[in-house]
């Protein structure tokens, strides 16, 4: 179910298990706090986050009597899904006390979290719900909530510039009104501009993951000039990354396998790395060769031509060099 029809349902009734997956982070950790706060369980709930996740502790939880009269409530965030067995379980513990729940924050791919939507049926006492990206509108109406709430004074058009500088992230957004708020006054743009550090740089390796992953980009590239990334900026960020994909690539095929101390000189992340090494195992060494020549010839261009230009020449560099991928 989307949403609103979530939300209807609340108001008769809280499920007592939930699958919430999606694209809005920000939302998925609403609904979790709305049900503490419902609960009144934050002193009794047990955090399964990711590494942390066990079920026979998630189940023994779920099995015993609530200490103290509060709530025995599950809250599980994975990236990974959890076996159907397991999950007909641990709901059907959540249904067997009113003092029970059990949340399940699913962050892989919608399509494996649409094949566990049957174990939340309503028939089983459970719930899903897939939460979207909000459009500029609905994203403003939450921070205005948000704002009410901490009672700070910020005005519509402060909201929509501080979603433009953090890239729509609500999350985010949500945690710089939290910081605007020990200000103590009503904040501007203004304020904005000089407090809240930009998103730019992160959206622009997120444009460039894009671009290797074929995916449209001109959306993003426009943006990310609105948030003030200028056009040498977006060149050199596109010549450094281009060099990583092509230092991942040789490295795997000469040893066959990623490590990114070696390539870097220092460790990326777990899932960094093996995205890396994913991208760099689709293109081929000659595409390289010709995104590197690419480069050097658009580097040349931009830095020759009038300032009216160079916007221009960017979009055209970055989409004849998704051409050769």
């Amino acid at each position: 179910m989307y949403q609103r029809e979530f939300d209807q349902k609340l108001k008769q009734a809280f499920p007592k298990a939930v699958l919430f997956y999606g694209e809005n982070d920000y939302l998925v950790d609403h609904y979790i706090d709305t049900y503490i706060k419902k609960t009144d369980a934050k002193e009794s709930m047990l955090n399964l986050y990711h590494d942390e996740w066990d079920f026979e502790q998630a189940k023994n939880f779920l099995s015993q009597t609530s200490l103290f009269g509060g709530t025995n409530l599950v809250v599980v965030k994975h990236d990974k899904k959890i076996p159907k067995k397991e999950l007909d379980i641990l709901i059907e513990l959540a249904n067997k006390s009113e003092d029970n729940y059990f949340l399940y924050a699913y962050a892989g791919a919608p399509k494996d979290a649409k094949s566990m939507q049957a174990a939340f049926s309503e028939k089983k006492g459970g719930a899903w719900v897939r939460f979207f990206e909000p459009n500029i509108r609905d994203g403003i109406a939450m921070l205005q909530q948000k704002a009410q709430q901490i009672q700070l004074d910020i005005d519509h058009y402060a909201l929509q510039h501080l979603m433009l500088i953090l890239n729509n992230n609500l999350a985010l957004c949500a945690n710089e009104l939290d910081k605007l708020a020990i200000l103590g006054m009503k904040v501007t743009s203004k304020d904005i501009d000089r407090l809240v550090y930009s998103t730019a740089p992160l959206a622009t390796e997120q444009l460039l993951i894009d671009l290797f992953n074929k995916k449209p980009i001109t959306a993003t590239i426009t943006k990310l000039l609105e948030l003030g990334e200028d056009e040498a900026s977006l060149l050199r960020s596109t010549q450094y990354f281009v060099n990583q994909i092509f230092l991942f690539h040789a490295y795997i095929k000469l040893h066959g396998h990623v490590d990114s101390a070696a390539i870097l000189g220092y460790k990326l992340p777990k899932q960094i790395e093996e995205q890396k090494a994913q991208l760099a195992l689709r293109v081929k060494s000659a595409a390289l060769l010709k995104i590197f020549e690419h480069l050097l010839e658009s580097e040349i261009l931009i830095k020759k031509a009038p300032a009216t230009q160079k916007e221009v020449l960017v979009y055209s560099m970055l989409i004849k060099l998704q051409g050769y991928l």
